[in-house]
């Protein structure tokens, strides 16, 4: 009966691709089989010394980095971002998330985590979007891993500017102490897996994880959906 009352509906209000506007098959959620074949994937879970570790390279120690795509202005996949951040799509960032976990359990230093921790947002940009979209990311990743995720121990405590259209060093500035941490013994000796949906110039990334090195033992690898 849910299924004959779904195709009805659909009729009305057909349930499309966000990416290429086809109609979605039963099984397929928000994005179909044949775009996300074509999403850009780095592969760079499987490469050490890449990209995405290269950006933190005398800034911060990173044990492991990945990004799962490629983000190029003007792409077709750039309205993933575009609906997960403005367009209040939350669930986008979970599906997402569960797509680029089945790439990491290829990997066993991705495997090897123990805690996701999604870059937390300030409690009024918060309140005004109304979630946070690495949240949803990590929640995707925390399923398919089975890894818990921490939304507790990093906390933002300012409310910084924007970091559209800042240099590397207006970004670095524009970050600087903007974290602080609730418990210093949740996390020790632990492998922590920050998570965020865009890597720039990793200034945001860099200010979580020099903030979470405060604690004993700990491990850090990052992962954001996309990578410009």
């Amino acid at each position: 009966m849910k299924r004959i009352i779904n195709d009805f509906t659909g009729i009305f209000y057909p349930n499309i691709c966000l990416i290429c506007g086809e109609n979605l098959l039963t099984n397929e959620c928000q994005i179909c089989l044949s775009c996300l074949n074509q999403i850009p994937r780095t592969n760079y879970h499987l490469v050490n010394d890449n990209p995405v570790e290269k950006r933190f390279w005398g800034k911060v120690p990173v044990c492991r980095g990945t990004s799962f795509f490629y983000f190029h202005k003007g792409s077709p996949f750039q309205k993933l971002l575009h609906e997960l951040k403005y367009k209040g799509n939350k669930e986008i960032g979970e599906i997402m998330g569960k797509y680029a976990a089945v790439d990491l359990l290829e990997s066993t230093d991705f495997i090897s985590i123990d805690v996701i921790i999604p870059i937390p947002l300030h409690p009024k940009k918060f309140a005004k979007r109304g979630y946070n979209q690495s949240e949803w990311i990590g929640k995707g990743l925390s399923e398919m891993l089975h890894k818990p995720q921490d939304l507790n121990t990093l906390r933002r405590t300012k409310e910084n500017a924007t970091q559209t259209r800042k240099n590397v060093f207006e970004r670095y500035e524009n970050t600087e102490g903007i974290f602080e941490i609730t418990d210093k013994e949740a996390l020790r000796e632990k492998h922590v897996l920050l998570v965020d949906d865009v890597l720039t110039t990793g200034s945001t990334l860099e200010a979580a994880a020099n903030t979470l090195l405060q604690i004993a033992g700990i491990k850090i690898s990052v992962f954001t959906l996309a990578i410009a």
